[in-house]
């Protein structure tokens, strides 16, 4: 991904949290110029991922395939001091965008539509690693019900889903209904361990740098001074 369209996407996901009156923490509006006079203190933020995380999933077609995340709180499982077994999310999700199909190894996650367009999670059971044929148990809202494998479970605002592990979800977005602000309240999240594709995808982009970044994202903040 270029620069430039990072730096877009993300003024453009401002500018929707605003729309929908949600507020960032403050390290998600620091420069990178900021970003050097950090000391150890936020060394939270350094280490568990925290903030902006833009993801096209490697493919180049950002507008089609991917979305836009701040991860906003997390623990670290690498931490033996960590007391944090918490992480909490918010995306955006294009009307004409999807999320390719995963799972999480470990990680047991509630998705929720915080607001916009309608929203879509496609559900299979894992069989070592293929698209399982059994019915999934979906809980969502305080309802445990089955579906049959492949179903789209829509979210309505308000509305919300919990993916348990080897659960593959794709994300998408009902035509018509707008784009939509996700929220995920989960367990710790490692994206460098813990998710599973179905197909071979990426996960981080690489960046072309045609100019200066806008914010930085959460794999590239400096060493403390």
């Amino acid at each position: 991904m270029k620069r430039s369209e990072i730096n877009d996407i993300i003024k453009n996901m401002e500018k929707f949290l605003e729309e929908h009156c949600f507020e960032i923490p403050p390290f998600c509006k620091w420069s990178p110029e900021e970003w050097q006079e950090k000391g150890s203190e936020y060394d939270e933020i350094r280490n568990n991922q925290l903030g902006w995380d833009i993801t096209d999933c490697g493919l180049g077609k950002f507008e089609e395939i991917g979305f836009s995340l701040i991860t906003i709180r997390n623990g670290n499982l690498k931490d033996p001091d960590n007391k944090k077994v918490y992480a909490e999310k918010v995306i955006m999700l294009k009307e004409n965008q999807s999320f390719p199909f995963h799972f999480h190894w470990y990680k047991t996650e509630d998705i929720i539509n915080r607001g916009g367009g309608d929203l879509i999670i496609t559900v299979y059971n894992d069989e070592n690693g293929s698209f399982s044929e059994e019915d999934v148990l979906i809980h969502s809202d305080g309802r445990k019900y089955y579906v049959k494998a492949g179903t789209g479970v829509v979210l309505k605002p308000g509305e919300s889903i919990t993916l348990l592990p080897h659960q593959y979800h794709a994300f998408s977005v009902v035509e018509g209904s707008g784009d939509v602000l996700i929220g995920e309240v989960s367990m710790c999240n490692d994206d460098d361990n813990d998710n599973r594709f179905y197909e071979n995808v990426g996960r981080f982009p690489d960046i072309i740098e045609d100019e200066e970044p806008y914010r930085l994202l959460c794999k590239e903040y400096p060493a403390a001074p």
